[in-house]
């Protein structure tokens, strides 16, 4: 008979959850690793210290939670396109526009924060460092599934990886200024490279051509 009571107090729960997550990755985005304090989070969604701090006992708790909802929105916006693009080698520019886009965005501005207080902050550190490798995996899984190519082909998983650290270079000459234009060429010019040099692509896989069963929920 307590379950009626229980489940608004749990879909509250869930949303302050929600809402100091996504206030973290403002804050990382605003002010930096140094300005991102749970009191100034919780401030900053509209919620107590306390019940931050029942969430996410420390910033680094707080971080690791934002780390994780970064990556599953990029993720999901990798998804979300999927089903848009076309059979055949004609997707390999789509597909590559969308990579290369992928980190030019406060998102990013808010992980690069992250990874440059890491780089001098041991606890930080500890904690990013086997996050970013998980979200690397799933990053570069979903491009060779989105490529249609597979790892097992010489060269291949060299070219994907080349094509998310060149994202990630583009992502870093977007935050002072608008390089929109200049990656629209590189966009361009990658994809007849990668065109030339991967395999003929196979079908798109169902669970990312259509599957919503199977497609985690937009943030």
């Amino acid at each position: 008979m307590t379950t009626p009571a229980r489940e608004p107090q749990q879909e509250r729960s869930r949303t302050t959850r929600r809402r100091l997550i996504e206030a973290a990755v403002e804050c990382l985005g605003d002010l930096g690793w140094s300005g991102t304090t749970v009191a100034v989070v919780a401030q900053r969604a509209g919620v107590s210290r306390g019940a931050a701090q029942h969430h996410f006992r420390t910033r680094e708790d707080l971080v690791t939670a934002a780390v994780e909802y970064l990556s599953e929105v990029q993720m999901s916006l990798l998804r979300d396109y999927a089903d848009t693009l076309p059979a055949g080698g004609s997707r390999i520019e789509p597909v590559v526009d969308m990579l290369l886009n992928l980190y030019a965005g406060p998102m990013f501005r808010a992980a690069l924060h992250l990874w440059v207080a890491a780089s001098t902050d041991e606890a930080l550190k500890s904690v990013l460092v086997p996050l970013e490798a998980r979200v690397g995996r799933e990053a570069h899984r979903l491009a060779l599934e989105l490529l249609g190519v597979r790892e097992s082909h010489p060269g291949v998983r060299e070219l994907v990886q080349a094509t998310l650290d060149l994202a990630r270079g583009l992502g870093l000459a977007n935050l002072l200024t608008d390089d929109t234009r200049r990656r629209r060429n590189i966009v361009r010019q990658w994809a007849r490279v990668l065109g030339d040099a991967l395999p003929e692509p196979g079908p798109m896989p169902v669970r990312l051509a259509g599957a919503e069963a199977t497609r985690p929920a937009s943030p």
